[in-house]
């Protein structure tokens, strides 16, 4: 059995403003590394076996830090890579709602629906999430995975898993620095889902928000 620690990034400042980042690799803030470290800490008594992270700075800052407690190196998967939001890309929700308010309302209320403009659908980014699982678990059975990714690949790489379609997308939480555990035997078994538990220390810097 392949077991997953999948985890979502820390905090960056686009996440606390509320822009939408996709593609853009933009950096943890200080908030951020304070959730990467934790969730080092968290995971340092697990013994890890190798850790992977999309290639965008932020969720490789967060692996480097659980890296650090494991004596790993960190592995790019380049299917773990944020959606492409295209033209919505470094736009405020505010600012996107009022130059897309149909599609802005779609994407809210039938997020499976929508392809953003010059952008990719969510079923883009689930295919190639399941696929980078598919590549990767072949070449460590029986072992203990940590994978590092965004909000949007770990909720449709999940309704995948779970055999929902990506109408549900909004119905899975995944707030930064979270931590969910899968299981992969004979099929694939969720443990563990948006824990956060490791990260109360830090308090109210934390957005609460599962953006």
């Amino acid at each position: 059995m392949t077991t997953i620690y999948l985890v979502r990034h820390g905090q960056t400042a686009w996440n606390k403003e509320e822009v939408f980042r996709g593609m853009a690799d933009i950096p943890l803030n200080e908030t951020g590394r304070k959730e990467a470290l934790l969730t080092g800490e968290y995971l340092k008594k697990v013994k890890v076996d190798a850790i992977y992270s999309s290639p965008l700075s932020r969720a490789v800052e967060t692996a480097e830090a659980i890296a650090r407690y494991q004596g790993k190196e960190v592995l790019i998967s380049d299917g773990l890579i944020d959606i492409d939001f295209g033209r919505w890309q470094g736009i405020s929700h505010e600012e996107v709602r009022k130059r897309y308010g149909e599609l802005y309302r779609k994407w809210k209320d039938t997020p499976h629906l929508v392809r953003f403009p010059e952008g990719e659908s969510l079923e883009d980014v689930r295919e190639r999430a399941l696929r980078a699982i598919d590549e990767i678990i072949p070449d460590h059975g029986d072992e203990t995975l940590v994978m590092v990714s965004h909000r949007v690949v770990n909720k449709t790489m999940l309704c995948g898993l779970l055999g929902l379609d990506n109408s549900h997308f909004w119905q899975i939480g995944q707030d930064t620095g979270c931590i969910n555990i899968l299981e992969f035997g004979e099929g694939f078994t969720l443990r563990r889902l948006n824990d956060t538990s490791h990260l109360v220390a830090i308090g109210e810097e934390r957005v609460r928000i599962d953006f």
